[in-house]
């Protein structure tokens, strides 16, 4: 049986640019406007980020002896030294333009939080965490796309990723698309297109009528608005490069009321074995200036969204010889939005003297990640069934929403 998701990225349907779709045509096809759906957004840091540099434990003496050459100096050490937070921890003073969203309360950090699985291989950890299936290598289906409940209505835009392939956090039942780009996807040959309609809606199978019916739908509305140039609001300031069109892209969805629940996006680039801090702070820079950048940009909308964060594993929390660290365990997470019990640092602190480090090297396991997004889906997305999204697993919600 063809899926909506497999007519959506075999097809040789494309979609264009969105702003703000015609009322007329949002009733025809979700019905009438006025209540918003909630969204969640998952930003995936591929190659393994260096939390204990990101979200730094200046308060730790033991930090500064595990890293004499690339910790991040104390608050109050100049315009390289750290951003606190709460007296313990601190912003890497890259991520300045984030600073205020903690202060004002809507940014919270999850620390010493991952995959209980030991694994160091890339491949293996993302491969578990887009699944939500730490050690399971046989599950075939993500935890995003088994967060959706099935819909009276259903939008075939309302879980989308942001690039060239479907992740597999959004593979499975429920209708998915990838698009890498929002201004070039199109029909290859629009000429062809009614034909091409009429084709499927006289399948003879049902499921690929439907499938048929409401990919052209959707469609009619993105052209719709294809005349439309969006202009990111209040000054918005996305950077340049694929993370910050991912981000301003998915804004640009949102805003067009397309039925959209949950989107996915990834950034590369965080393995830095070597020279570390030049890369990371020239990463860290544009990661900051992007999620301010989406949150300045949606406004008020921010109450009904909530995005987070999340890489495979951490680093070591020793530097290496060549001013870099290698795989470690533990990590931090971001999770921003208007609902979101921001202000603090959750989680407890494991320490990072040689006997409290996990095999040694490590910043120990003290959260497990899929109690953070758990709480997401049961309180922000209201799907309270974790047991079907997060199979064999119990979580302990943190008070995050």
């Amino acid at each position: 049986m063809t899926t909506r998701r497999v007519f959506l990225r075999n097809s040789a349907l494309a979609m264009v640019g969105v702003g703000s779709a015609p009322l007329w045509l949002q009733r025809a096809l979700y019905g009438a406007p006025g209540t918003r759906k909630k969204i969640l957004v998952a930003i995936f840091q591929r190659g393994a980020a260096d939390g204990l540099n990101i979200v730094v434990p200046h308060g730790e003496k033991a930090y500064y002896d595990l890293r004499p050459t690339i910790a991040i100096p104390r608050p109050g050490g100049g315009e390289q030294a750290a951003l606190d937070l709460d007296g313990f921890f601190g912003l890497h003073p890259a991520l300045a333009r984030l600073e205020p969203l903690f202060s004002q309360r809507h940014l919270a950090i999850v620390d010493a939080v991952g995959s209980p699985d030991p694994t160091r291989s890339h491949f293996d950890a993302q491969d578990y965490m887009e699944s939500g299936t730490p050690g399971l290598k046989a599950t075939t289906d993500g935890w995003m796309n088994r967060a959706l409940s099935k819909a009276e209505k259903e939008s075939p835009l309302r879980a989308i990723s942001l690039g060239t392939v479907l992740p597999r956090t959004l593979r499975g039942a429920q209708p998915a698309v990838a698009v890498q780009s929002l201004e070039d996807f199109r029909i290859s040959n629009a000429q062809a297109a009614p034909e091409l309609e009429q084709l499927y809606l006289s399948a003879s199978d049902p499921a690929l009528q439907s499938t048929g019916r409401e990919t052209f739908q959707a469609l009619a509305m993105l052209q719709a608005l294809q005349k439309q140039a969006y202009q990111p609001a209040a000054g918005a300031d996305y950077p340049r490069g694929r993370f910050g069109d991912s981000l301003r892209q998915i804004a640009q969805l949102i805003k067009a009321d397309v039925g959209m629940e949950l989107a996915f996006a990834d950034v590369a680039g965080w393995d830095h074995h070597v020279n570390e801090s030049a890369r990371l702070a020239n990463l860290l820079r544009d990661y900051g200036q992007g999620l301010a950048a989406f949150w300045t940009d949606l406004g008020d909308r921010m109450e009904d969204i909530i995005l987070v964060t999340m890489s495979e594993f951490g680093r070591t929390a020793h530097e290496n010889g060549n001013r870099g660290t290698d795989h470690g365990h533990a990590n931090c997470m971001f999770v921003m939005g208007g609902a979101v019990r921001g202000g603090k640092v959750y989680g407890r602190w494991p320490g990072l003297q040689r006997e409290q480090l996990y095999e040694n090297r490590d910043l120990a396991l003290a959260t497990d990640f899929r109690d953070v997004l758990a709480e997401l889906v049961a309180r922000h997305l209201g799907n309270r069934r974790t047991e079907t999204v997060f199979p064999g697993f119990a979580p302990k919600f943190l008070g995050l929403v």
